[in-house]
Order: C-alpha cells, then structure tokens, then sequence
C-alpha cells in the first residue's frame, strides 16, 4: 500500500502537493483512497498524474491528510 502527504504552496498554504512518506505516525489520521470523496479523488489523482501543485481553495483535501493508495501518501503546503 502507498502512503501520501498533502502540502500547501506560495505562500504556506495556499497550494497542495502530495509526497510519498515510508511510515506514518501513530496518531495520523489515514484514510484510504476510496474513502475519498469524488472531488477529493479527483485532486488526489490530479497531484500524483500531473506533479503540478494544486490551489487549496480547489479542493477538499487539506496539507497534513494522510491517503493510501499503492503506496503512503503525504499532503503538504508549498
């Protein structure tokens, strides 16, 4: 399974990106992809497919939500 971390952009919050981590803390809230709704999905896909940031205000999704897909994912501020 992956893992993924979302992140915020210029300034600090304002864009997401998502890195692939290799553990999670213990106290992270995880949610796996299909508990995503569908514009979360559909964010989620845009930041892995396309590597772009994506503007906060775009999607649900928030810097720090943890989602596993086929690895660990971190969203992240930029």
């Amino acid at each position: 399974m992956a893992f993924s971390e979302l992140s915020a952009g210029e300034p600090l919050g304002r864009h997401l990106t998502v890195r692939r981590v290799e553990s999670v803390e213990s106290t992270a809230t995880v949610r796996h992809v299909d508990q995503l709704e569908t514009d979360e999905l559909q964010a989620f896909y845009d930041l892995l497919e396309d590597g772009q940031p994506l503007p906060a205000e775009e999607t649900a999704l928030e810097a720090g939500d943890i989602v596993v897909f086929t690895d660990y994912f971190r969203v992240e501020a930029i």
